[in-house]
This record gives C-alpha cells, structure tokens and sequence, in this order.
C-alpha cells in the first residue's frame, strides 16, 4: 500500500481543528493572505499534496477525527487484488468485472483510455453500457455493468476476447479549425459486441442493442458532494429551470423533483446517470460488492444480471459447469440435482458473508475521507485571466465553482450506518470548489452516453492527472485526451454548451491556452 503524506502546513492544520471545535453556520474562511478557492476541498477536506499521490492522502477531518488507521485500513480493500480464498480479500466471484478497484481507477483517478476492452489491463477503467437502442433500456441478460471475467467452473456473461473498441475521427461544424488557424483532433470510440459473445440468451433482439463505454471518475471528495444539503441541490435546479436551462425530465419537472433515490428523500447527485443518492449507497458502496462480487452482511447475494435467473438458468444448464461445480463447491451439494444447486447457489440471497462489517466501514472511512487537492497558482495573473474568461465564455454554468456544506447529517438508504454516524468522518459547513452544478446536461456527441443524459462532472484536482494516473483523457468514454478537445466536444449544433464552446472559440490562442491553464490549476 502506497504511503500517502497529509501536506498542511502548521497554520492551516490548527485551523482546521479550530473550525472541527466549533459549531459554525457559516464555512470556515481561508488563512488570511490565501485565496479562498485554494482549498478546493475547504479546510477539513484539502491536502496540499502535489506529488503523485496527490488523490491518496486522508482529508483533515479524518486526521482530526482519529481515523487515520482505519483510513488506511480501508485503502487496502481499494488497493489489494481479491482472491477467492485468502482473507480478508477474499470472496471473488462467481462473476466479476475487476478484481481490484484502484485497476479501474489508477492512481485513484479517471480510467484512461483503451485501445481494446481487457479486465486485467491497467488502467481500463471502462464500464460496458448494453443497452436497448429503442428504449434506452439496459440488456437485462447482464448486469448493469456487464461482467467479463468468470472463476472456474462458471463462464463470463460476455466473451472480452471479442469486445473490439475502434476509435475513429470526428470531424466537427469548424472543421477542427479556430478562427486563427489552429488545429485540433477528435476521435470517438466505435464498441461491437458480436452476439455470439453473449453467454445467456439475449432478451433484446441483437439487432436493436447498441454499446458504449462508460469511464470510472477520480474518487476524491466525494464525501464532501455528499455534504451538499439537499435543498441546495434543489435551489441549482430551480435556478437553472428559471434560467431557461433544459433539464432531464426523468430527474426534474413542474419545478420540483421527478423521481427522487429509491424509497428515500433524497436527490439523485452520483455517477453519469444520476442513479444514485446519498454517498454510503453510491457508486463506491456499491462497487465494493458488485465489482467483485464480494458479499457482506447487507447483500448476501451475488451480482449477475439485471434479471439474475437468466445468468443462473444459463450456468446451471450447462454442462461444463455441471461437471465441475460439486468439485469447486462441494457445500452445495443440497438437492442431488446439480442443475437446481447451480441454479439456487447463484440466486440465494443468504450467502455466507466475506466481507466483515469491521472491514466495510473502514472501506466507507476510506471512501468518504479522501481529500481534494488544494488548487496550484491560483493566484497567477494566466490563470486568473483563464478564470475570468472561462466565466464570461458561460463554463460556469454548469461548472459551478463552489458550493456550502451544510450540517453533513448524511444518511444510509441500506441502513448500515445511522445518520450522521459518528464513525465516518464529516464536513459540516466548508466552502468547497469542485466545478459542477451537479445536473445532468447534454452535449449531443457522436455515440453519445446512453439517454443522451450526464452530469457535470466535478473539474477540481483534475489538472494533476497526468502525475497521478498517469494521462489526461477526460470525458465519459475518456474520448478527449487533453481540456482542448473535451471543450470542442462541447460544440455540438445541438449541445446545451454550444454557445460557451462559440464564444470560447472566439479567444485568441493566449486567451485559450489561458482557460487551459486556469482548468488545470484547480
């Protein structure tokens, strides 16, 4: 496990205690003599790490709290390979999509970009998007993030070896021309899936499915999105709706919320697709499960497919799996009848538990506790004309620069943690900088995100990427390898930015490198 260094400075650490020994209404300000927006994740949740690790380090409201140990503790589960049997990383299967999270997210940042569709490559941070090219529906065969590796006896649901990704070029409405004569490349990604690389039967006609990829997002301070109040969230889409703003009826309509997380109160604010709510029942809690299929005391059951008796009617039919499943599982030799206990092994929903309550929560400490990189040059004359222009071009409309965390009394919709449970740390009352308006917007690209639909996603810390995770793809599908091209494929005749991307081409090229440097600084 990397050894990550906490870089504040005296001054700052001691602040940063005062404002945990408050109880403050109002965000903490910056030391005097230093631009607030320099702590990108406010004082209890900035690290002035630079280096390589930058995306690593614990926030000060866990160092505050006591949990640096734990913390660590659950940056192992992040970092370490999962086997089927070597505790307490064990429990990989019966199907999985990685079997480890920092491969999708190296360096803890955004996935790069793949020139073909391997699990084990490093780096591939690329969920496969099956979906229904009429409804927009998911292909219920597999799971919602389609799993490619398998553990003996079973088989994958799809065959990566005939994945192929072809990345082509794009011409857009300049012809990848500024005024000035300046160049620039697009590329976007072509996926087929031919269908005789499906395992289970197919629900969808093979000729209406349609593929796409979908990028794992840097992790860091995402507790403190999760901090967001959620009338604050609901503020920005009033404000955009009376801007005259588009917005995803699916989430919005009639000014007020269209659907809210499950059974719960609270708005969606996680992932591309907006499908998940508070953060201890989002993307990460999630992924600890269903990524590698690992069980816990609240889901005893394996992850398979949309509809999981089509994964396990297909496996247990089999009888390559027949022959061998007694061998790897001899436990469930129940019935006598190797077809039912294939078929119950994969859809019970009282499976022994691998991973221990104890691990999971300093998984969720780790999870909420990672710090924002502190912003680099804020202050210098280039990188404050960038901010200038990058806010007269319009970026900040939907790339809010800061917001205010409120009371932090978080909740879990699984009902694992209690409100505002003292043992994950907390970050009540900070002004943060992470550039979202946390609405989902449309850019109208060429094999565009499935429904056409994707947050905002946060700029902040991004600029260290090429330290950190070793490249500088950004968007969805990591289809702009630098901040040039995922402004330009802003530009769609039909995008809801297409006027930014206008009057950003309108800069000269000192102005534009400008915007460049100042999205790199923060």
């Amino acid at each position: 496990m990397k050894k990550s260094t906490l870089l504040l400075s005296a001054a700052a650490l001691a602040l940063t205690f005062a404002a945990c020994n408050r109880d403050e209404k109002e965000s903490s300000p910056a030391p005097e003599g230093v631009s607030e927006e320099t702590y990108a994740g406010g004082l209890l949740g900035t690290t002035f790490n630079q280096s390589a690790s930058a995306y690593e380090d614990p926030t000060p409201a866990v160092v505050n709290a006591g949990m640096v140990n734990a913390f660590k503790y659950g940056e192992m589960f992040f970092e370490h390979t999962v086997t089927q049997n070597n505790p307490p990383f064990n429990g990989l299967g019966p199907l999985y999509v990685r079997s480890s999270c920092e491969s999708c997210h190296p360096g803890y940042g955004h996935g790069r970009r793949m020139e073909r569709y391997r699990a084990d490559d490093w780096g591939n941070g690329y969920l496969l998007v099956v979906y229904n090219s009429a409804t927009n529906a998911y292909e219920s065969s597999v799971a919602g993030m389609p799993q490619t590796k398998a553990v003996a006896p079973f088989k994958p649901s799809i065959d990566e070896e005939k994945i192929t990704i072809a990345w082509l070029p794009y011409t857009d409405d300049w012809g990848n021309r500024f005024p000035d004569g300046e160049t620039y490349d697009l590329i976007y990604p072509e996926v087929n899936i031919p269908e005789d690389a499906f395992y289970a039967p197919l629900s969808t006609p093979y000729s209406q499915l349609a593929f796409r990829l979908e990028s794992t997002i840097g992790i860091y301070g995402t507790g403190l999105l999760d901090a967001i109040p959620d009338d604050s969230l609901k503020a920005q889409y009033l404000r955009e709706q009376q801007a005259g703003a588009t917005l995803n009826p699916a989430i919005w309509a009639g000014g007020d919320w269209a659907s809210l997380y499950g059974n719960t109160t609270h708005p969606k604010r996680f992932t591309y697709a907006l499908s998940r709510g508070p953060l201890q029942d989002a993307a990460g809690a999630n992924a600890i499960w269903n990524i590698t299929n690992v069980t816990r005391s609240d889901r005893r059951k394996h992850y398979l497919s949309l509809d999981p008796t089509i994964y396990a009617t297909a496996a247990s039919q089999d009888p390559d799996v027949q022959a061998q499943f007694y061998q790897y599982f001899p436990d469930w030799n129940r019935t006598g009848n190797v077809q039912q206990d294939i078929y119950n092994y994969l859809t019970s929903t009282d499976l022994p538990v691998e991973m221990s309550d104890e691990d999971y929560v300093n998984f969720m400490i780790w999870h909420r506790g990672l710090a924002v990189p502190a912003a680099r040059n804020i202050t210098d004359a280039t990188v404050q004309r960038g901010k200038r222009l990058f806010i007269e071009s319009g970026c900040a409309t939907c790339h809010r620069p800061s917001w205010e965390t409120g009371p932090d009394n978080f909740t879990d919709p699984n009902g694992f943690f209690s409100d505002g449970d003292a043992r994950l740390p907390r970050y009540p009352y900070q002004k943060i900088w992470p550039y979202t308006d946390m609405v989902q917007h449309r850019l109208f690209m060429k094999n565009d995100i499935r429904t056409g639909w994707c947050r905002t996603t946060p700029l902040w810390g991004r600029g260290l990427a090429p330290i950190c995770s070793g490249h500088a793809d950004r968007l969805h599908d990591c289809r702009a390898r630098n901040v040039i091209e995922a402004i330009m494929w802003h530009g769609s005749a039909q995008s809801d930015a297409r006027w930014t991307v206008e009057r950003f081409r309108q800069l000269s090229k000192e102005d534009r490198d400008a915007v460049v440097k100042f999205i790199n600084a923060i």
